[in-house]
């Protein structure tokens, strides 16, 4: 599902590689967290992944699809094969939050029939189901960035990244989050998770990825994380 075989991508000649020769293969379905310190390399690898960044040596090849080989008209595809959830929700203040899902759909072309067909069952994945008038405003914060998850995962992405999803919650809403990330695994979704949060990796008790100035440093199979 996902290869990255030495993988480098340095910013300029001055100073250290962002991301150093990394090397790793993640499953379909598999669910792993990806740990480390602000600056050791995590959103430089999410933004190779969504081809934001070309590397600049090593191959990337996704569901796949051979990052060496991909032309520019081939991107949008890609992306529609890869969800991304961030800390801030980015939700549309003034649409409620059946319009903020469905604004996913709407933008990729798709009718009116098919999304009052697909959102339910959507939002029923993420806890949301009878909240779909509700606004933004109205929300908790756990409540706005399970929004953002059914906005990510409407269009059935095969991966779902999250970036530090849980970052601006208190545990109990941060936990509502992650159980919907299971759940969404659950369903034969790949999920990347990156969180600061040492409590939910040593609860969730998955595949633990520790990368450190821009290396892999450990891979465990289920363990604790301490930065």
């Amino acid at each position: 599902m996902i290869l990255l075989d030495r993988v480098t991508k340095s910013y300029s000649r001055e100073t250290q590689p962002a991301l150093d020769r990394v090397s790793l293969h993640v499953e379909p379905k598999e669910f792993v967290i990806i740990v480390g310190a602000s600056g050791a390399g995590k959103s430089t690898l999410f933004k190779l992944l969504t081809r934001e960044e070309k590397p600049t040596s090593g191959k990337i090849i996704i569901g796949g699809m051979d990052y060496d080989k991909l032309k520019d008209k081939d991107i949008p595809l890609l992306r529609r094969k890869i969800g991304v959830v961030f800390q801030d929700f980015k939700l549309l203040p003034n649409k409620n939050v059946y319009e903020n899902v469905a604004f996913a759909l709407e933008i990729v072309g798709m009718g009116n029939k098919e999304i009052q067909h697909t959102l339910p069952r959507v939002l029923d994945i993420v806890g949301l189901k009878g909240k779909e008038k509700r606004m933004p405003l109205e929300l908790s914060g756990g409540e706005r960035q399970r929004v953002a998850i059914a906005r990510s995962i409407v269009r059935q992405p095969k991966i779902l990244i999250a970036d530090e999803p849980t970052g601006n919650l208190d545990f109990k809403y941060a936990w509502d989050v992650i159980k919907v990330l299971e759940k969404i695994n659950r369903y034969g979704t790949t999920v990347l998770l990156t969180t600061h949060n040492q409590e939910i990796v040593n609860k969730l008790k998955r595949r633990v990825v520790t990368i450190k100035d821009g290396n892999v440093v450990s891979d465990r199979a289920s363990g604790e994380y301490k930065e």
